[in-house]
């Protein structure tokens, strides 16, 4: 059976785990009412609506 030569050293075993915790870019939707790029479940930045009405006064 195979054994290790050496001790694994802890930056070599946190570095190995540390790959799955990569982040994605954040997903992007469209605005229905002005078509400008947005995060899915938010209020457009550009026009202040979300969800077919206007939550917030944009100036």
């Amino acid at each position: 059976m195979a054994v290790p030569k050496k001790k694994t050293s802890k930056a070599k075993t946190r570095s190995r785990r540390a790959s799955a915790w990569k982040l994605g870019p954040p997903s992007r939707s469209l605005c229905p009412r002005c078509g400008n790029a947005k995060t899915p479940h938010v209020v457009c930045g550009t026009c202040g609506w979300y969800h077919g009405r206007q939550a917030v006064e944009v100036d």
